[in-house]
């Protein structure tokens, strides 16, 4: 069973940065793709960014981008989101995730096979 295990959240004032890790239990070639969504108090989804692992392409969702960098780190197994600018409105539970090497990326990063348990942003103002 393939374990994702995210760290890094945690309470920060409005303009200020955080780094989430995603670290996996195999390698991230296995992969197909990977992602980080997050869901707010109202229980609400939304993707965030996610990393094509065969052309190595990347994309985010218009609400982040330019502000925020999705990296990966062979060597550890771990991704990383890199949050900047944040604002209150980013505050929510955030999810990494990941999807076998078969088939096609779904089209929502919640259906991914693999979900790590979820680390809390909140950014104040």
């Amino acid at each position: 069973q393939v374990q994702l295990v995210e760290s890094g959240g945690g309470s920060v004032q409005a303009g200020g940065s955080l780094r989430l890790s995603c670290a996996a239990s195999r390698d991230t070639y296995s992969f197909t793709c990977m992602g980080w969504f997050r869901q707010f108090p109202g229980k609400e989804r939304e993707e965030v960014a996610r990393l094509y692992l065969a052309g190595i392409s990347t994309y985010y969702a218009d609400s982040v981008k330019d502000r925020f960098t999705f990296a990966r780190e062979n060597a550890k197994n771990t991704v990383y989101l890199q949050m900047n600018s944040l604002k209150p409105e980013d505050t929510a539970m955030y999810y990494c995730t990941a999807h076998p090497y078969f088939g096609g990326c779904p089209k929502n990063p919640w259906d991914f096979t693999y979900r790590g348990q979820g680390t809390q942003v909140t950014v104040s103002s």
